[in-house]
């Protein structure tokens, strides 16, 4: 018999727009760009990553460079700015990415994923440099979405600077260990007022499903999906995993107990 229960769509809202989909996704590593399409689709992501050095390499006005291999009347362009080893790197990039959202028809988006990352090992975010450049393009109107390490103090110092949402790292990038450190996550979900992104370091569905139990407002993955046996079926299972999580957090687990605690009634039990 067919469920007539239903529950209110809980968007994700960041600076000025709103989107269904909690979950973001990028376009890197896939084995063509085919594949990354296809996946991209099957997930549902409202909002898509580029990098933007990639994007520049590979000369827009290709006839399959991945930018224009998607439809931009349906997914909202978020450049980043991986690759970006200082602020000042960083900074001049994110201005060519609000030219190219600008070519895309993405007139009034302003978004940029700010990555500023001068460790080659361990790919690990430069808080000054982050929060230096932050602070500039805060300032140029940029709606910035700040990925961080999972530094509560630091994602409360750019949520005071006026970043749009902040994205602490679960894992290092690409790593697939999963959420090494949920305490800090909870902190920064917990005090934060802007979104927090849950980003980097997911591997599997599951994961995706506790950052979002944690009350993360999205999660934004890559490799988890890229590098998949099959990455269309990962998408649809992360896409299915973060609204799930999404939910239970909604519900509200169930207090945890020390003891075992019947569930059926007492009533009736001969002693």
């Amino acid at each position: 018999m067919k469920s007539n229960f239903k529950i209110k769509n809980h968007e994700l809202k960041i600076a000025n727009k709103t989107f269904q989909s909690s979950l973001m996704l990028g376009t890197g590593k896939y084995k063509n760009i085919k594949e990354a399409q296809q996946s991209i689709n099957i997930s549902e992501a409202s909002i898509v990553t580029v990098a933007i050095r990639r994007a520049q390499s590979t000369d827009l006005v290709k006839q399959y460079s991945i930018i224009n291999a998607l439809n931009w009347r349906r997914l909202w362009l978020l450049p980043n700015t991986a690759g970006c080893q200082n602020a000042e790197e960083a900074i001049r990039i994110a201005l060519l990415g609000k030219e190219i959202n600008k070519r895309i028809g993405q007139i009034d988006n302003n978004f940029i994923k700010l990555e500023v990352i001068p460790d080659p090992t361990y790919l690990l975010p430069d808080p000054i440099g982050t929060l230096k450049a932050a602070e500039y393009l805060v300032k140029k109107d940029f709606s910035v979405l700040a990925y961080i390490s999972a530094d509560p103090v630091l994602a409360k110092q750019l949520e005071e600077i006026g970043c749009s949402a902040v994205m602490p790292l679960a894992s290092p990038i690409g790593s697939g260990q999963g959420i090494q450190n949920p305490f800090n996550l909870s902190i920064i979900i917990n005090n934060s007022q802007v979104p927090v992104i849950i980003d980097a370091g997911i591997g599997t569905a599951s994961e995706a499903s506790q950052a979002m139990e944690l009350g993360a407002d999205g999660v934004l993955l890559n490799t988890a999906v890229a590098k998949a046996s099959s990455p269309k079926t990962m998408a649809y299972a992360m896409k299915l995993a973060v609204e799930s999580g999404k939910y239970a957090y909604l519900a509200g687990r169930m207090e945890k107990l020390e003891q075992a605690a019947a569930s059926s009634p007492k009533q009736g039990i001969s002693t």
